[in-house]
């Protein structure tokens, strides 16, 4: 029988739920908050999570939304039903996996005892191990310090849980597991943020390019998290006004917010997350407003056109008799390092039309540049000639594109120390005079994890990156030469091109 719904646990069963969730829901029993064992019975997170995954899934949440528990209800009834099947939970610590496997013990301590005494004996339940002889599967909970972690093993299903505080090698140790993983398995990486470094962040950010699934939970996902209020609330800020009618939230929800930050402060937005990019905190004295990359995400829509794993996007297509210009900010095209960007601007408004952004070599780069700035009007490339640039102008002109913009009689934007402060200042003016102008939620979320370093320079914050930033700061400081003027007014004569 078990078998059978190993084999099903996909279809549809009774109440809307898939034959796993209702397994889950009838056999498996969790702590409640009251203290007393109930069956689990999923909340909104959980039900979105089921109804989202894939085969490979990064979890990025506010605090207390029960996704550790309910995937590891989800790999113990597939590890039970699907003979052969490992199963391996790891924790950033040796308290945290503890708790974990607790969960886990406790799903088979109080299911059926004739499943306990049948199909499910277990020949092992100590040391953070499950293992049902029967079924030649196993259920294991290990810590991201322990580097053995899934060594010498093929696991089918993999949970990695605070990614974002995992120890400092959590990358070599979180390869070394996803190696173990074959191509039908299961990956999910779950983890609160904990800053804009590390592996979490870096798998965040990554996730269209490696082809994970994201998933964002915010903290009103748990209906725990308001407070009574005795009448309405009279006056609230632009930021709840926005917040309430986005979210749909309630006066208690907004209630427990105000609390909650009064509380903690600075750290609230980070341990209860509202979007994917707040949350990911940068230390360090931000270049750019905050409130006009606030002002800027609000505004964002989504693309008109998305393609190659969100590689390139599209918001508003070229209009004739317009022009163009695209800055390039280039790199070596390595998968492990920076990336290369592309930022397209209408020349009179400083508008954000499109972005490239990939890990392209060379040659690949000036063939894709080609192609988007034949599309918008033979756009001017402005492509920074530092370091890896030389190689992607050289492509270009074996290509014979002929609108390479140069900079002192050469091909390409020198970034020096004299240029850079400019021009970064110049598309902070931009932002702020007018945040509409900006259309990338890539590009805005760089823009938060800008700062100024103790030896006073400005760059990404350690594990961030900044060559959306970059990019665009080319591309405005061209326009300033060109056109000789601040963007901004510009800004109605655009207002006939679509915003969806």
């Amino acid at each position: 029988m078990l078998q059978h719904l190993g084999t099903d646990l996909d279809l549809p069963a009774p109440g809307g739920l898939t034959v796993r969730d209702f397994l889950i829901a009838n056999l498996l029993k969790v702590r409640s908050k009251a203290r007393g064992l109930v069956f689990l019975t999923a909340n909104r997170a959980q039900r979105e999570y089921s109804r989202e995954c894939s085969k490979r899934n990064i979890v990025l949440k506010a605090r207390q939304l029960g996704i550790t528990t309910y995937v590891a209800a989800r790999f113990f009834i597939q590890t039970i039903t699907q003979p052969g099947t490992i199963t391996v939970q790891v924790a950033h610590n040796q308290e945290s996996a503890e708790e974990i496997f607790r969960i886990v013990r406790r799903f088979w301590e109080n299911l059926p005892e004739a499943m306990q005494r049948g199909a499910l004996v277990t020949s092992r339940a100590n040391i953070r191990q499950i293992v049902f002889p029967r079924l030649d599967s196993e259920y294991r909970v290990a810590t991201a310090a322990d580097p053995n972690a899934g060594r010498g093993i093929t696991i089918h299903n993999l949970h990695c849980s605070e990614v974002a505080r995992w120890p400092r090698d959590g990358m070599e140790t979180l390869a070394s597991l996803r190696a173990a993983v074959p191509v039908d398995g299961e990956i999910a990486l779950e983890s609160t943020p904990n800053g804009t470094n590390g592996v979490f962040y870096e798998e965040w950010q990554r996730a269209p390019e490696t082809e994970f699934t994201r998933h964002f939970f915010p903290w009103w996902y748990d209906d725990d998290y308001r407070v009574e209020v005795g009448q309405p609330i009279s006056t609230l800020t632009s930021e709840e006004e926005e917040l309430k009618g986005r979210a749909e939230l309630t006066d208690g929800q907004l209630a427990w917010r105000r609390l909650n930050r009064a509380q903690l402060r600075g750290l609230a937005i980070q341990e209860f997350a509202e979007d994917a990019i707040s949350c990911f905190r940068a230390s360090g004295e931000s270049v750019f407003e905050l409130v006009s990359i606030e002002l800027a995400l609000r505004e964002c829509c989504e693309p008109l056109e998305s393609k190659d794993n969100e590689r390139w996007l599209a918001w508003l297509p070229p209009q004739a008799g317009r022009a163009y210009i695209i800055g390039v900010d280039t790199s070596g095209g390595g998968s492990d390092g920076d990336y290369s960007c592309a930022q397209v601007i209408e020349q009179s408004t400083s508008m954000q039309c499109a972005e490239l952004r990939g890990h392209f070599p060379p040659l690949e780069l000036a063939a894709r540049l080609i192609e988007a700035a034949k599309l918008y009007n033979d756009a001017m490339l402005a492509v920074e000639r530092n370091n890896h640039g030389y190689g992607v102008l050289a492509h270009l002109q074996t290509a014979g594109y002929p609108h390479i913009f140069q900079d002192g009689g050469q091909d390409g934007w020198l970034t020096s120390a004299i240029s850079r402060p400019a021009m970064i200042e110049n598309f902070g003016n931009a932002l702020a005079t007018d945040p509409k102008l900006f259309r990338s939620r890539r590009l805005l979320g760089e823009c938060r994890t800008f700062v100024r370093h103790p030896d006073g320079s400005a760059r990404a914050a350690a594990g961030a990156h900044d060559d959306c930033v970059i990019a665009m700061s080319i591309a405005l400081a061209v326009r300033q030469r060109i056109v000789g003027r601040q963007p901004g007014p510009g800004w109605t004569r655009l207002s006939s091109l679509p915003r969806d």
